[in-house]
């Protein structure tokens, strides 16, 4: 199944040009419509009004982690497949205790910063498909 480049992208993070890097290499990628949220509390608010195809987020932020928001939205009870929204997180951290926790929370892969495009595609093409 090909992957539809026109899906809506949702990257969270609370450091502006983390975000515009992020940003930068989706548009490389061919991804285009790309929004973006400061913090978990935003971005949950963001995906019970809008359908993504992937969400793309931080760990560390304030006042909701990119872990609670992760929590947050494999907990929601729906029929619009929120639950089930493909998710990727991104951390400066690299501690095994990390990628534990957010595995047990539901993410579907994770990127270690500082990364480039190739890691992205990659991480992105292990959930979503190969594009």
């Amino acid at each position: 199944m090909a992957v539809d480049k026109n899906m809506n992208v949702l990257v969270v993070d609370d450091y502006q040009t983390m975000i515009r890097i992020i940003k930068n290499l989706l548009k490389q990628l061919g991804f285009n419509n790309v929004d973006e949220a400061t913090d978990g509390s935003m971005a949950y608010d963001m995906v019970t009004k809008k359908k993504y195809g992937l969400v793309i987020s931080d760990w560390n932020m304030e006042p909701m982690s990119g872990l609670d928001f992760l929590k947050k939205v494999r907990a929601t009870a729906d029929n619009d497949n929120i639950s089930k929204v493909p998710f990727i997180m991104i951390t400066a951290e690299s501690k095994t205790e990390n990628v534990i926790a957010a595995k047990q929370a539901g993410v579907n892969n994770y990127i270690v910063k500082p990364f480039n495009a190739e890691t992205l595609k990659t991480k992105i093409s292990s959930v979503i498909g190969d594009f």
